[in-house]
């Protein structure tokens, strides 16, 4: 079993997620801790919990979901997981983050590239790996079939979708992603964004203006 944790990190309110099993290992999702405050309280939850941090992975690369990458990878031992086309934007994210005045050390090291199709497994569970492209050309979703749950990234929010305007974003590619990846899953499936609070499938169907008519 997989437990969840989130932590809302940087002045762009991200979202980044700590999953650990009962083996006390975890894995940390989009760090997006910016300042030693927040460095010191995910590090300080990994010690209280007496965590062991296995995996470091960004479902994609846009500033806000990488600023804590390095201080991760060099704290733990870890080796940065994404998708290959979110390479690109990793090497762009500190150019991009000088435009919000949000200047930090980016992660340098070798990358493990995840594909669609693939599973990253903690102990016994595990997390299948869909590529959802549309709000950058490489993002994926992590969806824990056995808990119903799934990280999402940047791709759907609740009651709204990933923004398409930045580089390599496009907005029939995102609907299609979020359709053709997402709400074919069980209505009671748990979504957890990179911002704001958690929604459900069942939730989106209903309630979401970008999913509702022609597109």
């Amino acid at each position: 079993m997989l437990a969840v944790k989130v932590f809302i990190f940087s002045p762009l309110q991200e979202n980044t997620y700590l999953l650990y099993n009962e083996q006390l290992e975890c894995i940390i999702i989009d760090p997006g801790c910016y300042s030693e405050t927040e460095k010191n309280e995910l590090s300080a939850f990994i010690e209280n919990k007496g965590l062991r941090p296995k995996l470091l992975l960004n479902t994609h690369c846009h500033l806000d979901h990488v600023f804590g990458n390095k201080w991760v990878a060099e704290t733990y031992g870890l080796i940065l997981h994404i998708h290959e086309k979110e390479k690109p934007l990793l090497d762009f994210a500190p150019t991009s983050a000088l435009m919000w005045n949000l200047p930090f050390d980016n992660y340098k090291g070798n990358c493990i590239y995840l594909r669609e199709g693939d599973t990253v497994k903690l102990g016994s569970d595990e997390l299948k790996v869909f590529h959802t492209p549309g709000h950058s050309p490489g993002s994926i979703i992590l969806y824990c079939e056995s808990q119903g749950f799934l990280l999402g990234g940047d791709v759907l929010f609740k009651m709204s979708i990933g923004r398409t305007d930045l580089p390599g974003g496009d907005y029939h590619t995102l609907i299609n992603s979020i359709q053709s990846r997402i709400m074919v899953l069980p209505d009671n499936v748990k979504i957890y964004s990179g911002h704001g609070e958690p929604t459900t499938v069942a939730f989106e169907k209903k309630h979401n203006p970008f999913l509702m008519g022609p597109h």
